[in-house]
């Protein structure tokens, strides 16, 4: 069958991980994937960006499979992580829009596609029948040796000709009990983020630390530069799928020091909840703000616990705190993750330099830090 054979190209290129959106033209290869790789099923394509960057940093060798229509929520996070450290990401899409579409709102995006990785600079290769799915293996081959992301566009009549090499099984049962009590207070703010990462790294020892975007990276870098340190210069969003992806490729312990804005703009939180690293502590770093661009409110400042979205997420552990003696406690108490601390804090920024490393350098020193 054709599924199995692109299962065999990608164990071939040694493929070790596969973040994943289904696509209905390619659903038999989207049901056998979780069957031969490490699989981390998405709710976004960014999220996957993020996710597989944290398992090649780890020393995995991520893919990911999608529909091309997913290009267009990746863009950004391609752009700003994947080619800014020059990380490898092949992307096995089936290339919607272009053939026999039946569905309109497919093809004006779609179409597009070639010309918009034009644009950008990213590579691409299409495959238009099953004799040139050998052509994936080579997509992953120039990924991981010229360090970028690579497209393989799928047309979707590459399929035909094939019967289902995937037997449908019912279902499991979802019935479950939930039973939840919950009684927090968010407590007046005493504390800025930077004392918040001041007094985190001072509990720094052979922990991997993601650090967001912008300010916070600046202030963990003041605060305790290290090897393991990973810091965020762009992609917002995507602190805490890099921390899935290292959690899921390395034994260490991973702590991902997110905030507010960026944890409510993605989708990761149930795909932690489903995945459940035990390796993982997510640090929410809430000031109600987004801080690097001025301190301009969030829905976290007066309406959204991001802490209650972590429970429906699955999370393990969560805890509230907003003084130093109770953040102190949590450090000295962490136990088997998935861990949620979220931190009430006021808003403010402290006065730190940029970051004197470049992105190759802050890439290489943890990836050999960490493996």
């Amino acid at each position: 069958m054709f599924e199995d054979h692109v299962i065999t190209i990608l164990k071939e290129r040694q493929i070790d991980l596969v973040a994943s959106i289904p696509c209905d033209k390619t659903r038999d290869l989207h049901f056998l994937l979780p069957e031969h790789f490490r699989h981390i099923g998405l709710t976004r394509e960014e999220d996957g960006v993020g996710v597989c960057a944290g398992a090649f940093l780890a020393g995995g060798r991520p893919l990911m499979a999608i529909q091309s229509s997913g290009l267009g929520n990746m863009l950004n996070a391609l752009m700003s992580l994947t080619r800014t450290y020059d990380l490898p990401l092949p992307i096995l899409a089936s290339w919607r829009g272009v053939q026999d579409e039946t569905i309109p709102a497919q093809v004006p995006f779609n179409a597009a596609v070639p010309g918009i990785l034009d644009a950008t600079g990213i590579p691409y290769t299409v495959i238009r029948t099953s004799s040139e799915f050998s052509k994936i293996g080579d997509v992953v081959t120039d990924a991981f040796a010229y360090l970028r992301p690579h497209v393989a566009l799928v047309m979707p009549g590459s399929w035909a000709g094939t019967a289902s090499c995937y037997t449908p099984v019912p279902p499991p049962a979802r019935e479950r009990v939930i039973s939840i009590t919950y009684n927090r207070k968010f407590p007046e703010p005493v504390m800025t983020r930077n004392d918040a990462i001041n007094i985190i790294a001072r509990h720094l020892d052979r922990q991997v630390v993601v650090a967001n975007i912008g300010v916070p990276s600046k202030e963990l870098y003041a605060a305790n530069d290290r090897p393991l340190n990973f810091y965020m210069l762009g992609s917002y969003t995507q602190a805490s799928p890099i921390g899935l992806g290292l959690a899921a490729t390395t034994r260490r312990e991973v702590w991902v020091i997110d905030g507010d804005g960026s944890i409510l703009g993605t989708g990761i939180l149930p795909v932690i909840g489903v995945e459940s690293p035990a390796n993982l502590t997510v640090f929410c770093l809430d000031n109600g703000s987004f801080g690097s661009t001025g301190n301009q409110p969030t829905p976290a400042y007066h309406h959204t616990d991001i802490e209650m979205l972590a429970i429906a997420s699955g999370f393990r552990f969560t805890v509230k705190t907003g003084t130093p003696e109770g953040l102190e406690s949590i450090l000295g108490s962490l136990g088997r993750g998935p861990n949620f601390v979220h931190v009430i804090l006021k808003p403010g920024n402290a006065e730190v330099k940029n970051i004197p490393l470049s992105p190759h350098q802050i890439r290489d020193r943890f990836a050999a830090a960490i493996r």
